[in-house]
């Protein structure tokens, strides 16, 4: 079935609210097996049981993705109401579900409000394609850099997202889109054959993800758990705008696919379009790159480009990217510029884009350019919105997301 046989027009639909998700009880999603064992125990559980009962709510979370303790059938009556009293293993809430002509679905997402001031909201996205279907998760509620050329970077962080809210976002996709055993796909949904409808995900939406290491980490070693979620390292990216130190880190701890916003190849420009760079300069971040634990040909690291016209796109800026790159197993992702509202910015023209391609190409590196997706719905890169406030605020922030396709192996 084709994109345009699945889905023929744009569709928005708002959701029921879920004022259960603000009742302030812990939540188990999240929690390594270790912490699950100590919130069991602090509740009563006896010792000899925690390892078996763990198990259990493992299995039945990330395998079974059970939202309702009492769906829990080989759990003691007993032991589920002392869960349900003491805990939750709620989703978030769905404020909005917009899905796009071309078969990208996004979702508006609200969150408690975690010393915020009150309730926040991210967006996800969901991105099919024949062989694959990627999800785009958000790490912050906000972004604390200043990319001259994202929406994103006009606004101020509001805080970092929890374990269980990045876990959530990938809970909540596999729901929708009947991804769990037992659950059947949307009527007409454009999905990708085989056994997952979620085959890759990529920490490219809200947020810088390794200025909250601890969570993302947390949350993707539980994704990539072989008795739970199970998806592989190989198809997991994260995206990074170039926190060095942390980048080792991510290879040696959670050892997914690393994906860097380059954007530029001189440090005067890239010092304008990522900020970050006046701290961490071109020259620490690519030798960072080249010591990416288990870094080779099959394990390449992917460097994202946005096309900006007149900016970035010349012959020359491509001769330099090149030479930047030289001795790094690499992939270099094109993306033409979504424009936002105020922006100054321009893409570059598609025969430019070409041109760049094809130098890069003949040069070894394979430098796909990202066709569009989703900008009906405003779900493109550069293009994502959600609305949180803290509550000194008197007008809502608005923020946005960088949401890429094609991460990620295919096997």
């Amino acid at each position: 079935m084709s994109v345009s046989e699945a889905i023929a027009a744009p569709l928005k639909t708002p959701l029921v609210p879920r004022p259960d998700l603000m009742s302030g009880k812990p939540s188990l999603i999240g929690l390594t097996r270790e912490a699950m064992a100590e919130a069991l125990k602090e509740k009563g559980v006896p010792e000899r049981q925690v390892k078996m009962r763990v198990s259990q709510l493992w299995h039945w979370l990330y395998v079974r993705g059970i939202s309702d303790f009492d769906a829990m059938t080989n759990v003691a009556k007993d032991m589920r109401e002392m869960l349900r009293t003491h805990f939750t293993i709620s989703r978030p809430e769905v404020v909005e579900e917009q899905i796009s002509n071309d078969g990208t679905r996004k979702w508006l997402l609200r969150f408690p409000p975690r010393g915020a001031g009150r309730p926040v909201e991210v967006e996800t996205v969901y991105i099919p394609e024949e062989g694959r279907g990627t999800l785009c998760i958000s790490s912050q509620v906000g972004c604390s850099l200043t990319c001259s050329f994202c929406h994103t970077g006009t606004q101020r962080l509001v805080r970092n997202l929890t374990a269980e809210e990045i876990l959530g976002q990938l809970l909540l996709a596999r729901d929708r889109l009947g991804d769990f055993p037992g659950l059947d796909a949307p009527a007409n949904a454009f999905v990708p054959g085989g056994d997952r409808k979620i085959t890759n995900i990529v920490m490219m939406g809200m947020g810088e993800p390794l200025y909250n290491f601890e969570n993302v980490k947390t949350a993707l070693l539980i994704a990539s758990d072989g008795d739970g979620l199970s998806l592989s390292k190989r198809r997991i990216t994260l995206s990074t705008s170039g926190v060095v130190p942390e980048i080792y880190r991510t290879g040696e701890e959670i050892g997914v696919m690393l994906a860097i916003s380059l954007h530029a190849v001189r440090d005067e420009l890239r010092d304008m379009l990522v900020p970050i760079n006046k701290k961490y300069p071109l020259k620490e971040l690519l030798e960072a790159c080249r010591k990416y634990p288990s870094l080779s040909n099959a394990r390449r690291i992917t460097f994202e480009y946005v096309m900006l016209k007149d900016v970035n796109d010349s012959l020359e800026d491509a001769k330099l990217l090149v030479q930047l790159l030289k001795g790094i197993p690499a992939k270099i992702n094109l993306i033409p510029f979504n424009p936002w509202p105020g922006t100054n910015y321009q893409c570059s023209d598609w025969a430019q884009i070409e041109k760049f391609a094809d130098f890069i190409n003949q040069a070894g590196y394979a430098s796909p350019i990202r066709t569009p997706r989703g900008r009906d719905i405003l779900a493109a890169c550069g293009q994502l919105k959600s609305e949180s406030e803290r509550m000194r605020k008197t007008e809502r922030l608005a923020f946005e997301a960088m949401m890429i396709a094609g991460h990620g192996e295919d096997d």
